[in-house]
């Protein structure tokens, strides 16, 4: 029986198969192989679920895609923001400070600003902001992308700001938009940015940017800063005196010399250092000039009228805790806020009535800062005699050795040691750094500095720390603003108490320790109720301290001898502690009249024993 052949679509039989069924056969099964190999992996496993999406191919086509979407997202923010009115800084308004219960402190919102052309700052002077700023400002389009990314990722994960902006972005930030630290305004600065490099030429935009720069001392603009920092035009400016004003656009509180921290004068110095250093790179300044030039010390700032007594150093303290917290200088100086402090007037009150009596000669300075242990508010603040005649807050300054009063902090490191709580052994900067001092206090470096109280804190800090201690061993950091407010915006530090900075049982012995020392005893007897105290003279005899506290307020009292004339440090004519005790007791008997007394609440888990000696940094 004869075998039935299949006949193939263009009428060859199977046996018989052109080339061209045969191609087209093959196509066919390299179309089905290609499809199996693309839903498996390695190994030919197949992918199932969302990894299917996520092949090579898939993915190159998403970031074409996606880069497609952001071109075109751009293009079409460019054409609908256009450059807008310059904003409303030049019409500040004040801002306002109240106490507590919501009785006015003082008003500021003076702008100092004179607007100047290019042509009256020296070509030195323009050369030093660039280097300073954006050495690429000739050339470049007007904004740093890689600055730009980073700004963006950073406002998005809350970082805050970085450097990397051009000139040109600073000047639209400033000129043309706030200060707010948001996606959408940073876009639309990126942006203006572009549009104003095309329309308008480089010399317009660094005249717009040296004009509308913040400098600190209320000055905006560098004709403003020349007067307020060196007490001269523009025009007379010198290349050293340039490099200063440009280092001190990045963090004009900070690196203001007269209130710089000596961290805060090493770290503008190294600044200033950078500007000259990359105006000799850059060929704009000779490197034989450059070696011979010193740093600049500018002039003594003068106060703003209005702030005279306490009230400047109340407003100083505020001011600098806001920007510690992130809000700007320019933000501040652009006014329109209520800022509202813990600053309880009839403590206040009460604090400058118990100071001014011991100051009897014009050698002394006097200090004192009260705190609630409990919340952190600072309640009371002496910065010195005159905000207008003595600029440099006594409370803030840390330039004094804290003598004797620094000794509980060496116990608690003894302590801490002996619990074992902290693997290997505490050093005695670690735990002073816990309970509120600053990391970069010097004086730590053996047993006798140490032992001898040479470092030195302000008294504002030293409050802090022994509040620690007062609030068992949780971090109490005295904060000066209850609340800021402008239109719907506000700000303001974070809580004022923390986590456990030592243990209860530390905490708890060192207030034992003082309650029956014999300054403990005798504070008791002076307020007829519980208190703590410990008192103590510096090493060099130009600083005298007492710091007491009851479970519901601790204060902090120092004299320092300061020249009146010079400015300087000089040996106390009275370095007894009677002085600062009698404040402290005067103080704080009206300051917690009426208020029921109480007994510490402490954790007998320590015999009084010999703790062991502690680490030092070396």
């Amino acid at each position: 029986m004869a075998l039935r052949t299949r006949r193939e679509p263009d009428g060859a039989t199977a046996g018989e198969e052109t080339a061209g069924v045969r191609t087209r056969r093959r196509a066919r099964r390299g179309i089905r192989g290609l499809r199996g190999r693309g839903a498996r992996g390695k190994g030919g496993v197949k992918r199932t679920g969302l990894r299917r999406f996520f092949t090579w191919r898939r993915l190159l086509a998403y970031f074409v895609a996606l880069c497609a979407l952001l071109v075109g997202a751009f293009a079409l923010l460019y054409y609908l923001i256009d450059i807008p009115k310059a904003n409303a800084l030049a019409k500040a308004e004040a801002n306002v400070y109240k106490y507590s219960d919501g009785t006015v402190l003082a008003r500021t919102g003076d702008i100092n600003r004179e607007s100047v052309p290019l042509s009256r700052v020296p070509k030195a002077v323009q050369h030093a902001f660039v280097a300073a700023e954006n050495k690429t400002f000739y050339d470049d389009p007007g904004i740093d992308p890689v600055g730009v990314v980073r700004g963006l990722v950073n406002t998005v994960t809350g970082k805050g700001t970085q450097g990397g902006s051009t000139i040109t972005q600073q000047y639209v930030k400033n000129y043309y938009l706030s200060q707010e630290q948001t996606v959408t305004r940073k876009v639309k600065e990126l942006i203006i940015s572009l549009k104003v490099d095309q329309r308008n030429s480089k010399d317009d935009i660094l005249a717009g940017y040296l004009n509308t720069s913040y400098f600190g001392r209320v000055a905006y603009g560098v004709q403003a800063a020349a007067r307020a920092y060196y007490d001269k035009d523009v025009e007379k400016l010198t290349v050293a005196e340039g490099a200063y004003l440009a280092a001190l656009v990045q963090a004009p509180s900070q690196y203001d010399w007269a209130v710089a921290t000596p961290t805060a004068q090493r770290l503008v110095t190294r600044r200033w250092n950078y500007v000259l250093d990359n105006m000799v790179d850059m060929g704009w300044l000779d490197a034989g000039e450059r070696r011979a030039l010193r740093f600049p010390v500018p002039v003594a700032p003068q106060p703003a009228q209005g702030l005279g007594g306490q009230a400047g150093y109340l407003v100083d303290a505020a001011r600098n805790e806001l920007i510690a917290a992130g809000v700007s200088d320019q933000e501040l100086a652009a006014g329109g806020w209520t800022i509202t402090l813990n600053i309880d007037p009839d403590k206040q009150r009460a604090l400058e009535r118990a100071v001014k009596p011991a100051l009897r000669d014009a050698d002394t300075q006097g200090a004192a800062a009260s705190v609630d242990p409990g919340s952190g508010r600072l309640l009371a603040l002496y910065g010195g005699r005159d905000y207008t005649k003595h600029y440099l807050s006594n409370a803030t300054r840390a330039d004094y050795q804290v003598g004797p009063v620094f000794l509980p902090l060496v116990t608690a490191t003894a302590m801490e040691n002996k619990q074992g709580r902290k693997g290997g052994r505490t050093e005695v900067k670690d735990i002073a750094v816990a309970l509120g001092l600053p990391r970069d206090i010097t004086g730590l470096t053996d047993p006798t500095t140490v032992t001898l109280g040479l470092a030195g804190a302000s008294p504002l800090r030293m409050a802090g720390v022994y509040a620690t201690i007062d609030s068992h061993g949780k971090r109490v950091t005295p904060t000066i603003v209850k609340s800021a407010r402008r239109g719907d915006e506000t700000a303001g530090p974070p809580g004022a108490v923390g986590d456990q900075a030592v243990t209860r049982a530390t905490a708890d012995f060192l207030t034992a320790d003082l309650v029956k020392n014999d300054e403990g005893p005798r504070a008791a007897r002076s307020l007829a109720r519980p208190a703590a105290g410990i008192s103590g003279t510096s090493d060099d005899k130009k600083a005298s301290w007492y710091v007491g506290y009851t479970p519901d307020l601790v204060t902090t009292v120092a004299f320092f001898g300061e020249g009146a004339k010079s400015r300087k440090q000089i040996r106390l004519k009275d370095t007894g502690t009677e002085v600062p005790e009698k404040v402290w007791s005067t103080y704080t008997r009206e300051a917690l009249r009426g208020t029921p007394a109480s007994g510490f609440d402490l954790e007998e888990a320590f015999p009084a024993v010999a703790v062991p000696d502690p680490v030092f940094r070396r």
